[in-house]
């Protein structure tokens, strides 16, 4: 495909430019990213929560695995090509994280707020993807993307199990409803805590090791402009985390009925949250698993 695409043919042919710019639509309607992304917070609102967080999950993840493959693998990476994607994604990347952490700020149901917040996570993610164009398959931003997907899968899985029984509970979705959580479900208000601070990107959870690796991977290549952006994203991004656990935990009770889970549900969140806590504190593994994964992307 690269022998297609040197830049006098790029010259030479509109219709392959245009299909370029169509791929990377394409690509950016299956990862929500800015400003492919105005799908995502009415979808995630209105499907039921199991779909929901498949959406917030699978569908990204073999996104981004598609673009890697895709952008770094047929297309090459010529020097002066690798260049344009590392900045194309820079550019989304800052764009994406800044509007769905500034609009998830105004909303009061949760599932709105995480379908936001998966925007936002979208930028998080596009840093590694320009530390990738401006390196190559084989680099730290690779692996930082893989480690960074395996954290996100695991945080957010937990955190929408924990949803999932609430809300059937209450039969709502507003982050109002979950006040005095802490009290009525301790383990679930637990659980939905420890993901609400992995997605912020605080120690000792995944989300942290995942966001040092991509944003270190960004630093080697000179990206420092980028990540100062994504640190303040992560900034703002803890008000609307931080305050469905205040929510939880400080609140009042709106009843007090306890909110019961089955054995089925507990097992998978706290298999969740002990991914989560492993991936934070001990990574090394997984981070190998990355670098292989990230071997075969070069191939």
């Amino acid at each position: 495909v690269i022998q297609a695409m040197s830049p006098q043919a790029l010259l030479d042919s509109p219709a392959l430019i245009l299909g370029i710019v169509l791929l990377i639509a394409g690509f950016g309607f299956k990862i929500a990213a800015v400003p492919f992304h105005m799908w995502v917070p009415d979808v995630y609102e209105g499907a039921p929560t199991p779909i929901t967080a498949y959406l917030s999950v699978g569908s990204k993840a073999a996104g981004f695995a598609i673009i890697l493959r895709v952008f770094y693998s047929a297309f090459g990476l010529p020097v002066w090509l690798s260049q344009d994607w590392g900045l194309i994604f820079a550019v989304l990347s800052a764009i994406g994280m800044t509007v769905g952490n500034v609009v998830a700020i105004s909303q009061t149901n949760i599932k709105r707020m995480l379908g936001y917040s998966s925007i936002a996570q979208a930028g998080y993610l596009m840093v590694g993807l320009a530390a990738v164009g401006l390196s190559s398959a084989a680099d730290p931003g690779t692996n930082g993307v893989l480690f960074f997907l395996a954290a996100y899968a695991l945080t957010n899985m937990g955190a929408f199990i924990a949803i999932i029984a609430i809300t059937n509970k209450l039969n709502s979705d507003l982050i109002a409803d979950f006040s005095g959580m802490g009290k009525r479900a301790p383990l679930l208000a637990l659980g939905l805590t420890l993901c609400l601070i992995s997605l912020v990107g605080m120690p000792p959870a995944a989300g942290f090791m995942a966001k040092f690796y991509i944003f270190s991977a960004a630093i080697q290549h000179n990206l420092l402009w980028l990540v100062i952006i994504a640190v303040l994203n992560s900034v703002i991004s803890a008000y609307y985390y931080l305050r469905v656990v205040k929510v939880m935990w400080l609140g009042q009770p709106v009843s007090e009925e306890k909110v019961l889970s089955s054995v089925a549900l507990r097992v998978a969140l706290s298999l969740s949250c002990l991914g989560v806590l492993l991936l934070g504190i001990i990574p090394g593994y997984i981070m190998k698993l990355a670098e292989l994964a990230a071997k075969m992307f070069g191939s």
